[in-house]
């Protein structure tokens, strides 16, 4: 992580631009061990004035070998980002390393894969959906890890990614235990694409359930998955649904943030994992319920397209490392240590996950010539100047929706006028009560950004719509059974 302005005075630097990348990965560790954070921006910020102090030359005491010693230039940038108020800023799109360990694998857009390599994958999936539903390496057990019977998928917390791209190595690594099949490698679709017809064909269009997902379900079983084959809407549906849910717009917007923030806050997170969400629920009945979405073969191809995503971000902004990574966090890094990073029933932990040896042929980067990232909030320190343009969105949360009384994935929407707007969905099992990260995360809410223009001078107005209740009682889900929901916006601002 090396910053282009490390050895110029930068007069008005920010955290995420400049003084981010003094801290290399064992001046990070090493301050660690003394109870010192350096790799992040509230660590540093409280101990600017220690840091100053200990690295200014000519006499300077950190960092200890002389190759880590700062530059007066880059004193004066640090004690001019002190003097000027600590300001957080923006990132910049980060050049891509040039060198670098080459990746362990290469995974590539499913419709470029050639005859051959398509042939392997579609081997791989045959061979593993073969297998006895009993072996912990057949496909039914793998999909099963997911929702039913298993439950051990994290959702709508941080470790949502990292759990994700660890799932896709151990069912990748599976695929490869079929003899003949131990160099394939998991395709991605890009979902700004229609469904191309490569899985619109056996053994990737369906999966019909060999054995009962829910009679082993815990604590209670689950009925009304066996006999089952997995449904989906057709590709022309699926496009359609993926505008509605605005799925497009939150993956545009995840991958501008500066940020890697909070489900339910801000940043990549937020917007990353509601695109995941409207994802699942364009693409099926099968992929909208999370209890059997897994045993969807598209499952693999959306989630791994996903995690092209998250990687295509973490580069941007030079956060392909744990140090980077860390950088960009805030306050909230406790779930990158143990034990609360990690990731059942796999052994690897999340923290573990961050530097991946996978990568992909294409990654949706910005050049540094297309200007920063954004960083934009509701609000923002009193001791820093902000701004805040006819450009920048509007902001409208949907705040303190009960989840767990609400009977499965659900739909939010956002009328103005009595038209919609806007929506998103939403995806949790049918009984959330019986999913214990869901119950963790019990209260949520649901993020829009819209244009000035779309909103003001009218009538706003909020509809849940619940798309597997019976046709006999209706979609509409009543508001006042769904917790007491409030209505928050606000005009985004940012460093000035």
């Amino acid at each position: 992580m090396n910053s282009p302005n490390a050895d110029q005075v930068v007069a008005a630097p920010t955290y995420l631009a400049d003084i981010r990348f003094f801290f290399r990965p064992e001046d990070v560790e090493h301050m660690a061990a003394k109870g010192i954070e350096l790799g992040t921006y509230d660590g540093v910020r409280s101990n600017a004035l220690s840091i100053h102090a200990q690295t200014a030359p000519p006499n300077s005491q950190m960092p200890p070998d002389a190759e880590g010693k700062w530059s007066p230039e880059r004193s004066q940038t640090f004690r001019n980002w002190i003097i000027n108020g600590f300001p957080l800023g923006t990132a910049m799109p980060v050049e891509p390393p040039t060198e670098g360990k080459p990746p362990t694998r290469l995974r590539k857009d499913v419709t470029t894969l050639s005859a051959a390599e398509f042939d392997l994958l579609t081997a791989a999936f045959t061979g593993l959906m073969a297998r006895d539903p009993e072996a912990p390496d057949s496909y039914f057990a793998l999909a099963g890890q997911h929702g039913l019977p298993k439950r051990w998928c994290l959702h709508h917390e941080d470790r949502y990614n990292p759990w994700h791209r660890q799932y896709l190595l151990v069912f990748e690594d599976a695929l490869r235990t079929v003899p003949g099949c131990e160099g394939v490698t998991l395709p991605y679709w890009d979902i700004t694409t229609e469904l191309p017809d490569r899985l619109q064909n056996p053994p990737f269009d369906q999966y019909v359930l060999p054995a009962d997902p829910g009679s082993a379900a815990t604590p209670n079983p689950v009925t009304g998955f066996f006999p089952y084959t997995t449904q989906r809407y057709s590709p022309a549906d699926i496009a359609q649904n993926v505008t509605d849910f605005g799925v497009l717009a939150d993956i545009a917007t995840s991958l501008n943030q500066s940020l890697w923030g909070a489900f339910d806050v801000n940043g990549y997170q937020d917007f990353s994992i509601q695109a995941h969400d409207g994802g699942h629920g364009s693409i099926g009945r099968t992929m909208g319920n999370q209890n059997v979405a897994a045993f969807d073969p598209v499952f693999w191809f959306f989630h791994c397209n996903l995690d092209r995503l998250w990687l295509s971000w973490q580069t941007r902004v030079g956060a392909t490392t744990l140090t980077g990574f860390r950088s960009t966090l805030g306050q909230n890094t406790d779930w990158l240590t143990a034990p609360f990073n990690a990731l059942p029933p796999f052994s690897a932990t999340a923290d573990q996950t961050i530097e991946s040896g996978i990568s992909y042929d294409r990654l949706e980067l910005v050049g540094v010539a297309e200007g920063v990232l954004e960083n934009l909030s509701g609000s923002i320190d009193a001791v820093r100047s902000f701004s805040f343009r006819s450009v920048h969105p509007v902001s409208v949360r949907v705040k303190g929706i009960d989840r767990l009384s609400i009977p499965g994935s659900f739909v939010v929407n956002l009328l103005a006028d009595g038209e919609p707007v806007a929506k998103r969905y939403f995806f949790q099992p049918d009984d959330p009560r019986s999913c214990a990260t869901c119950t963790q995360h019990g209260v949520v809410n649901i993020d829009f950004r819209l244009t000035q223009k779309e909103l003001f001078d009218r009538t706003l107005s909020v509809r849940i719509d619940v798309p597997g209740q019976s046709e006999e009682i209706g979609t509409s889900f009543p508001l006042a059974r769904a917790g007491n929901l409030t209505i928050n916006a606000r005009l985004l601002v940012q460093d000035a």
